[in-house]
């Protein structure tokens, strides 16, 4: 494959000139700079998740709280006066918003949407009779969020049946007469469903139609109209009204769950229900809090509900300092952007053009890059809201595991969401996984949320980006450089109809000639040529095969016809060359020459690590300044000095009970999901770490009390008893050989890529070795063949190892250990030689006798016997 030349995308300014609703008005880079500087270097695509806060909104915030005094709404001073009104005037604004008054809906604070969709499962009037067709139904569009499915939790016990529908299921019922329909809802009143949807689906960003909302109670629309009863509307707006106008005048839901986080990025934890005044009486109440009750005896069972829907439903005193700081919210919002319909074009502008060009993206191959899930074609911001859900396909056509393309986006300060998205329907629908694929999946081992992202070559989720009122044209291109850059293979090319979209031959004159020739002649248009003043600059390295030039003397090798393997003429022995330590987790490694097997791998391994002022594990993702503290453990004196330059060696004794520096005051922390219990370490040495990393820190040891035993999924069959660890992420002891790590430097090194801000030269072996963080370093002569291991004996040591499985790979690898810089590499070169799963290195197990103690050591330079996932037997390893 020969090295490409530039990748076009479409300038800045030819941009705004085509999307003129870009913008605020030529305002949004100085909105970023002054309002979202903590954004620089980074680009945000999660606003579907979350919005972000300007930093007006929380000065005038805090300088609102510093300057007032609010008391408890419930009480009649004069600072609780002021909260009351300041809250009866968010309320009042929350309506404006929406475009209708009090006199039509209510407001209802709640914790959150969740809180309001589940007070409306609640209190909802249920009908339930012994005929199924006297009963209520409870029916939501399968492309929910799990709140609103999570909802017949509730319905169901009271007596509701649960009636989901698709898409393609609801359809205007042309054969039922406006007269029966009149005559049925008078009949049949007593029966009351409740019809549930998205105004815009948080997997794909589909709008879907507010005039569902009249047409289900007129019973204009199947299958609402084939059941007797009268249709309640419950829209759940928590999406659509991040970034899109909701005009409550037009369209009367009965219902209205929002979250304000997705609004304004600020604060969490508050939400709303907005309750239509004339259906409120749906809505029954058993429980009463703190302010709900006109009166009530505590001896008898009397109680008389305060007169309004909101008195009757906010149970104890509401969270009013939030709700104070919507009021900023609002303030900010409107200030910055003019309005929502302003926002909606401007999200809407980036959405559209990032869909064109991602969905005409294809590799040298003609193949697409990418598979977008969406009903529409981002054509008009009526129909889809600012999110893009995909999954990236290879040049072969195979989905690349969304895990990946997420460890990849991070490496570039690409923040966006993948998985199901809270959303099972959604995905079902969209990337077509059936009911009996969710189970199978998850007797794989695959829960919501996790990084199993493929299963025998199946997603189980997809890749979601989404726009935020703050987003700028520079996230959007940034994305698509980052897509072409890590998952293209070379060059790049547009099919005719995205060129045709975006109208590329009439507005960038000086490529006139070269688009109308490649339109004319060709349905797939390279893009190599064009120049780097409308386009970004990109060059990919030439592709080596997996076992290509790894070798000083390639002739000793020759492919065997039927198989994978290579096969070596020689019979060479595999040595164990490093042993390294990490007494503290994340912090520098300890070279020894030999060292002795404890319990939970090698003696003081990963025993510390560094919490912060919460209590929470530091690792050198969030703070690389961790691999410049050293440590170094003496044996016979019991202790571990830290360094660090420009501090003072301070040392903390090796063992809980063999000093006063332990005050033996226990914490909890968690590594990788695992709640640990410990010890802090003591005021001086967190003042001295506190010192170095300019932050609050804690040494966290683990208790020696504490048993952490390793998740059954890593552990192998043969194994006798569960396998104790200490603060290691996954097992016991890590592996990785010395020729794999050569054949990745020089794949770095072919692709012209560098793990120093300097040059590709300044790559090292050593310094590779050092940024995988292994425990153990062996030499062979054929890379990865680690890989196909399943156990492996050490001269020395009398008990096997045993390989429980691959090590999948992070941006950790890419921050040099020697000066904490960060780099892309090695990530995205392993990346591309490694296929689908960024691996690198083996885990260990080994079960040691409790009657050997320390008797055991592991030495360099010892001989390593392995045995192969096909053999029988332990041998020598061979090449």
């Amino acid at each position: 494959m020969e090295r490409s030349g530039s990748v076009s995308l479409p300038s800045q300014e030819w941009f705004q000139e085509t999307f003129k609703q870009y913008g605020y008005e030529g305002q949004i880079g100085a909105v970023r700079a002054r309002e979202f500087g903590r954004l620089a270097g980074v680009i945000y695509l999660d606003h579907g998740g979350t919005t972000l806060y300007p930093h007006s909104q929380i000065h005038y915030f805090y300088q609102d709280l510093a300057e007032n005094i609010y008391g408890n709404p419930h009480s009649g001073n004069v600072a609780s006066r002021l909260t009351h009104d300041t809250i009866d005037h968010v309320r009042y604004r929350i309506l404006q918003l929406f475009n209708t008054s009090p006199e039509e809906y209510t407001v209802i604070f709640t914790s959150g949407c969740t809180a309001a969709l589940k007070l409306v499962a609640e209190n909802f009037q249920w009908t339930c009779a012994e005929h199924e067709e006297s009963r209520s139904r409870f029916c939501h569009l399968t492309d929910n969020h799990t709140s609103v499915v999570g909802m017949r939790g509730l319905s169901v016990p009271a007596g509701a049946l649960t009636l989901p529908i698709n898409l393609d299921e609801i359809h205007e019922d042309k054969n039922i007469l406006h007269e029966k329909i009149s005559m049925a809802k008078e009949e049949d009143c007593h029966i009351h469903h409740l019809f549930c949807y998205p105004a815009q689906s948080n997997f794909s960003g589909t709008k879907y139609p507010l005039s569902w909302i009249r047409d289900i109670r007129s019973k204009k629309l199947y299958p609402f109209s084939r059941i007797p009863g009268t249709w309640n509307v419950l829209v759940d707006a928590a999406s659509f009204v991040s970034t899109s106008p909701l005009d409550l005048s037009l369209y009367q839901a009965d219902f209205i769950p929002i979250s304000f986080y997705k609004i304004f990025g600020f604060p969490t934890g508050l939400g709303a229900l907005l309750v239509k005044n004339e259906n409120g009486h749906m809505l029954g109440k058993k429980y009463f809090g703190g302010g709900t009750a006109a009166s009530y005896l505590s001896t008898e069972d009397f109680y008389v509900p305060r007169q309004s829907i909101s008195e009757r439903f906010e149970d104890g005193t509401v969270s009013f300092l939030d709700i104070i700081a919507v009021n900023h919210g609002f303030n900010a919002l409107e200030k910055i952007t003019g309005g929502m319909q302003n926002i909606m074009l401007h999200t809407f502008s980036l959405a559209r053009y990032t869909y064109i060009m991602l969905s005409g993206m294809l590799h040298a191959n003609e193949r697409p890059v990418a598979r977008i899930y969406s009903n529409n074609e981002f054509e008009t911001p009526d129909i889809q809201g600012p999110i893009i859900n995909f999954n990236i396909l290879d040049e072969n056509g195979d989905i690349v595991g969304y895990a990946k393309v997420d460890k990849l986006a991070n490496l570039h300060n690409i923040y966006l969401r993948t998985g199901c998205f809270c959303n099972t329907g959604g995905c079902q629908r969209h990337i077509g996984i059936s009911n009996e694929d969710v189970k199978k999946n998850l007797k794989a081992g695959h829960v919501c949320g996790d990084a199993l992202d493929l299963i025998d070559g199946r997603p189980t989720g997809s890749v979601r980006i989404s726009y935020g009122y703050m987003s700028t044209f520079d996230d959007a291109q940034t994305f698509l450089k980052f897509v072409i850059d890590c998952f293209v293979k070379q060059p790049v090319c547009f099919d005719k109809d995205t060129l045709s979209k975006l109208n590329l031959c009439r507005t960038m004159k000086e490529k006139d000639e070269l688009w109308a020739e490649n339109l004319a002649n060709e349905n797939v248009i390279s893009v190599r040529e064009v120049s780097s003043e409308i386009a970004g600059t990109h060059s990919r390295g030439v592709e080596v095969p997996l076992y290509q030039n790894f070798s000083d003397n390639p002739s000793k090798w020759n492919k065997n016809p039927g198989s994978s393997k290579l096969i070596s003429n020689d019979n060479e022995l595999v040595t164990l060359t490093n042993i390294y330590l990490y007494p503290i987790k994340s912090c520098a490694a300890v070279e020894v020459k030999k060292w002795p097997i404890g319990k939970h791998g090698l003696l003081y391994d990963r025993v510390w690590m560094i919490v912060n002022h919460n209590g929470i594990y530091l690792n050198q993702k969030q703070e690389p300044k961790l691999c410049l503290i050293h440590p170094h453990i003496d044996l016979e004196q019991g202790i571990m000095t830290i360094s660090a330059e420009g501090m003072d060696p301070i040392m903390v004794p090796l063992e809980e009970e063999a000093g006063e520096q332990y005050s033996l005051r226990f914490c909890q922390t968690k590594v990788c999901g695992d709640r640990v219990k410990g010890l802090n370490c003591g005021e001086k040495v967190a003042g001295w770490i506190s010192t170095f990393l300019g932050r609050q820190s804690y040494l966290f040891r683990q208790s020696s009390d504490f048993q952490r035993v390793m998740k059954k999924h890593k552990q192998g069959q043969s194994l006798t008893q569960s396998p104790s660890l200490s603060l290691v992420n996954e097992a016991q002891y890590l592996l990785v050989n010395r020729a794999s790590i050569l054949h990745l430097k020089e794949q770095i090194l072919q692709r012209g890529g560098t793990c120093d801000s300097n040059s590709a030269e300044a790559l090292t072996t050593k310094e590779l070795i050092h940024r995988f963080r292994a425990n153990l370093v062996i030499s062979t002569m054929r890379p990865y063949e680690e890989d196909d291991w399943a156990e492996v004996v050490i001269d020395g040591v009398s008990y096997p190892f045993q390989i429980v499985g691959l090590c999948s790979r992070c941006q950790m690898i890419c921050i040099n250990q020697d000066n904490g810089k960060r780099s892309k590499e090695p990530l995205q070169t392993l990346s591309s030689c490694k296929g689908r799963k960024m691996t690198f290195g083996v885990y260990l197990l080994h079960q040691l006798p409790a009657t050997l103690g320390h008797s055991a050591f592991l030495t360099v330079g010892s001989q390593v016997f392995v045995k192969t996932k096909e053999e029988n037997t332990i041998t020598p390893a061979e090449p």
